[in-house]
């Protein structure tokens, strides 16, 4: 039996005229939140608070980046700017095994014992968060 295989499935149906529903949603409140605007503020004031809603509109409505619609990078954008930027790795705490390092590791392990872990946790933590060069270098 043949079934058929849809096609252009990611382009939107055009509903009202030349305009698909998002489309003329954008448009409609836009045009609406700009008729709001010039019934309560006066008309220079009105007129100049209505050019970057309908500019907004028509972005959110037509505007485009990289094939994706403008609301997707304004979305993108708002939880860019709402969200931490600090991201730190946290280790898992494991239970260290019964197998004990070998003798010949001793000596390595002695050199090492210089650097404490404090001094090694301030090392860590300035080489992740800070990223400065010049610690960098001095290793």
């Amino acid at each position: 039996m043949e079934y058929p295989v849809p096609q252009f499935i990611e382009i939107e149906s055009k509903i009202i005229g030349p305009l698909t529903l998002k489309q003329f949603i954008y448009i409609a409140g836009g045009g609406g939140l700009c008729i709001i605007l010039f019934h309560f503020l006066p008309f220079f004031l009105a007129v100049l608070a209505c050019l970057p809603v309908a500019g907004f509109a028509g972005a959110l409505a037509f505007y485009k980046i990289n094939n994706k619609p403008f609301i997707a990078t304004v979305e993108a954008a708002f939880r860019f700017y709402t969200s931490s930027r600090l991201f730190l790795w946290h280790k898992e705490h494991t239970k260290e095994s019964a197998v004990q390092a070998a003798p010949a590791a001793a000596p390595a392990a002695h050199a090492a014992s210089r650097l404490t872990r404090g001094k090694l946790h301030e090392l860590a933590w300035s080489l992740d968060i800070q990223n400065h060069p010049r610690e960098r270098s001095s290793l």
